[in-house]
Formats: C-alpha cells, structure tokens, sequence
C-alpha cells in the first residue's frame, strides 16, 4: 500500500470512528436489526428500491373514510408506503400508525393473515422506519380505517431513532436544523411549507395571465445595486474578479426593459449581509416584476388584485388570522402618504412633519443611531419616524405613497413635487411586504442619484449603492415608462399562513455551522 492510499485509509477509519463512537446503545439494536434484515437475502436487504406503492394514504382515505363499517366491503388490495410513527404491539398482531406525507394511515399486521416472510420483517421494525404494505381496506371496530397487511417489508432501516414519539421535536434550534426530521414529525409544518409553494405557484400564474416573461438573471454581479442594503462579497478565480450576491435583480430587469420586454418577472434568490431576525433571513426570496407604459397607480390595482385573489382561490377565505389579530384581504386597501402616517401615530401636525428640527425631536428617545439622527436630511428623518412609530400600526392592507426622493434613488420624481417620487410600499401585519414605484428613466437624474449614493458610501453607509455605469448607458439608449415592484416572498407567506417566525416558511434557514465533534442523538 502506498504512504498516499495508506493515509487515506487512516483518515477515513478516524471519520468513521469518530461519527459511530457517540451511537447510543439503541442506535447499536438497530443496527443488529439491520444486519439481520439484511441477512434474510431479500434483494436490497435492509435498503429495498424494487417496493413501490399504487395509490396514497390520503386517496385510500378520500375513497374509503367516510363510509360506514360494514358499508366498505370487499376491496382491492392496495400498495402503499410510509414512514411508522407509531407501533401497537400485542404480541401475534399490531397495529402501525404511517405517515406518507399526504397523510397518517393505520396498517394491521397479523401473523396469520400476513405472508410469514413479511411478519418477521415486521418482528424486526423500529419507529421511524420506513415499510411498505399490500392488503385490503377495512375499518376497525372503533371506526378506524386501516390496511389488512398481506405482504409486509421494510424498505429503509431507520438506525437513528426520532425523537420520543407523543413530543416530536420541540426544541426550535433543532426543528431548523434537522428540518428533515421536523417535517417527518409535524404534518403542521410540512402543510406550511406545502402552503407556501401553492402561494409561489399561484403567483406565478398570475403573472402568466397578465403575459407576462419570467426570465432569470445573474446572481453575481461585478456592481452591487437595485436596493439599500450590504452584499455578500465573492471572488472569481478565473477572471480574477471582485464580485458580489444579488441583493435584488432590479437593474438587470429594467435592462430587458430597454431592450423591448414590456412585461417581465423574475421569482429569485436575493442575499444580504444582514443580521437574522423574526422577519429577515440573509437568503431571501423575492418577486420582482417590470411593466413598460404603466405606473405606480397601476401597480396599486395589480397589488390589490394579486393579494385579494391570494385569500380567495389559495386560502379560501377573505379574512385571515395572525395571532390574535384579524386581517381582512378582500379590499379595498387603505390608502395614506407616508407624512399623514408620521402625523397621525406621532400626534403631529402637518406642518410639523415637514420640519427637520421637530422629526430629530421625535427620533430623540428612539434606539436609532444618535450619528444616523445628526447627519440625516429631511426625507431620511420622515422615513425614520415612519419606521419607528407608524409602520407597527398597519395591520390592515395599507398602500403608502409620496416617499422622499432623498430615500429612493431609483424612483421617478414626482412631476407637481420633486421632493417626492412616485413609490408605495405594501404593508400588512405592521410589516412591509413590496415595495414598487415609477422607474426613473432620465439617465442625467440617475447618475446624479448614484453619485449622491456613492458620497453616501463613502461617509460609510455600507447599504448604499455603488454607481453601476452601464445601467445608467442602457438608460442613454431610451427605456420606455415602466414601474417595477417586489414582494418579499418569505414575509407574505408568513403573514398568509399565520407563522410567527420566517425561520418557518423557509425549508432550510440559515444557522450558526454545527460542531460534529460534539454530536447527540436527536
């Protein structure tokens, strides 16, 4: 043996040896049930891939579940496939509880109606595993349908028992982290998840009607831009490169907008080098969507529509719950600037929240960065008070308009009032959920809001954007009127499933890297 393939050998018996020195001593039964299923010499021993199922828990069900006992009669017999959840011993029969993912099903297992090959597979199952199952359908004397098993395997030998049966995983770092295993455990959460990808889908479908593209742009880019926010930083080995994650695709969007796509969208992945939180995840989703010869007012009536047809043909219903708070989607959705905002959850004036002196005042007792109060303008001192003090307060569906140019600087002035652009944000819940506005397309004005952005970088505001060149000689050669939106996907699918947490409508969230040295069993 060479010192190279001899190394390797070493290296790999200390993997294994670390990972198998902290199984439990029901992890070592398992594994000795293992080898014995393995030694039966079915094709497949322990880990069977010939097995498949012909229907699922839930069309058994549907077809079966609501006829009386004796009204079932004889059936065919059914394949089907699951993982076991529960197991009812009584020595010569048992009862299985298994779950397939569309829902919970019993299986009976008896010695003299199931093949003797499969009731001593049967003899060798641990909770957790995986089996499948033929038989006919009946109910039980308490009502309950079942599956009268004649044929019985265990397909995938589960050697790492799940957490205690009546409990589930409970501990909410470990749901996240061992996602598999929370969603093996809480049908709940795979129906939320579920949820969220009937939301996705009919989003996008949406947009198909309206004719509109979905395209996909790069996720890497040498400018970060399109959004306030502080990237990820990459390199590129080949081109030796600097580069940055996508923090949102709005200017390679409004790009294809340029050239001739009237109507575009893009359900991506964004990524900000922020901090976790209840509503933020570094690695979001987000729609983004761009529509030539239209407005913001355009996007308002296209919101309204997209978030009521949500309730009524996803949730089925026109008001939801969050928490203890009931929310109405059916619309009409109110509507306010954000000054009147500022005004009515400050006790303000009009006239006050239009002086810098009185909104610093308010921001005063706030957590807010005393630097940030100081050196702030006007419009960055509204946006603050609108921030801290109103924005909790829109529950209900809430369009706010008239932001300041000072706080949009890819937003289209306001033609009476150029203080002000032409932008909503869609707030429900207290939270922003989209944020669109009329595209400013003056290249003269946007490369003088990406000069103001970059002093602003360089004053060390790590949010802002750099000053992206080409965007602004695309915009030379002419884009039409456009306004452009994005919904933050993860934020609407909490506020329509009622999750408290984003941690919870994303399959795998973001956590600190786990120390495997020091690993315990589930």
């Amino acid at each position: 043996m060479s010192n190279l393939t001899e190394s390797g050998s070493i290296m790999k018996q200390k993997h294994v040896e670390r990972w198998t020195s902290q199984f439990s001593e029901q992890m070592t039964v398992r594994l000795d049930k293992r080898t014995k299923l393995e030694e039966m010499g079915q094709p497949g021993g322990a880990y069977k891939n010939h097995l498949k199922p012909d229907t699922t828990f839930k069309n058994i069900f549907d077809r079966y579940g609501a006829l009386e006992k004796d009204a079932i009669g004889q059936t065919p017999d059914f394949k089907v496939a699951g993982r076991v959840l529960m197991v009812r011993d009584f020595g010569k029969a048992a009862f299985l509880t298994c779950d397939d993912g569309t829902q919970r099903f019993q299986l009976y297992v008896k010695k003299d109606i199931t093949s003797e090959v499969g009731f001593a597979q049967y003899k060798l199952l641990d909770y957790g595993d995986i089996v499948w199952a033929s038989g006919d359908v009946f109910k039980t004397m308490k009502g309950e349908l079942s599956l009268n098993v004649k044929d019985f395997s265990i397909i995938s030998k589960s050697t790492r028992p799940l957490p205690e049966k009546f409990h589930g995983l409970t501990d909410p770092e470990l749901r996240y982290r061992m996602r598999y295993v929370d969603l093996a455990m809480n049908p709940e959460v795979r129906e939320t998840l579920r949820k969220r990808s009937e939301i996705v889908r009919y989003i996008r479908e949406y947009f198909y009607k309206l004719d509109f593209l979905e395209v996909e742009t790069p996720m890497m880019h040498s400018v970060a831009g399109g959004a306030a926010a502080k990237p990820f930083k990459t390199h590129h080995n080949a081109l030796d490169m600097a580069l940055s994650m996508r923090i949102a695709p709005e200017l390679h969007l409004k790009r294809l907008i340029v050239g001739g796509f009237n109507k575009v969208f893009e359900m991506n992945r964004c990524f900000r080098n922020e901090g976790l939180s209840l509503k933020h995840n570094p690695e979001f989703t987000s729609i983004e969507f761009y529509w030539a010869y239209a407005n913001f007012e355009d996007l308002i009536q296209l919101t309204e529509d997209l978030i009521s047809g949500l309730g009524r043909d996803v949730l089925k219903k026109e008001t939801i719950m969050f928490g203890d708070k009931e929310i109405n989607l059916k619309g009409p959705y109110a509507r306010m600037t954000m000054r009147e905002a500022v005004a009515k959850h400050t006790s303000s004036t009009a006239t006050q929240v239009m002086d810098a002196s009185h909104l610093r005042n308010l921001l005063k007792e706030s957590e807010i960065d005393p630097k940030t109060i100081k050196n702030a303008g006007w419009g960055k001192l509204l946006t603050l008070c609108f921030e801290e003090f109103a924005e909790k307060h829109l529950i209900q569906p809430t369009f706010i308009t008239e932001y300041p140019t000072e706080v949009s600087p890819l937003s289209r002035r306001n033609d009476s009032n150029p203080d002000f652009v032409d932008r909503f944000e869609f707030f429900m819940n207290g939270w922003e959920i989209g944020n669109a506005f009329s595209e400013l397309n003056n290249p003269t004005d946007q490369l003088d809001r990406f000069a103001e952005q970059a002093m602003a970088k360089e004053a060390g505001d790590e949010e802002a954007s750099d000053v992206d060149y080409d965007y602004v000689r695309a915009l030379e050669y002419g884009m039409p009127p456009t306004a452009g939106q994005g919904i933050g996907i993860d934020r609407l699918v909490m506020v329509l499933t009622d999750s408290a947490t984003i941690r919870d409508v994303i399959l795998f969230p973001l956590l600190k890297k786990e120390d495997f040295g020091q690993e315990s069993e589930a």
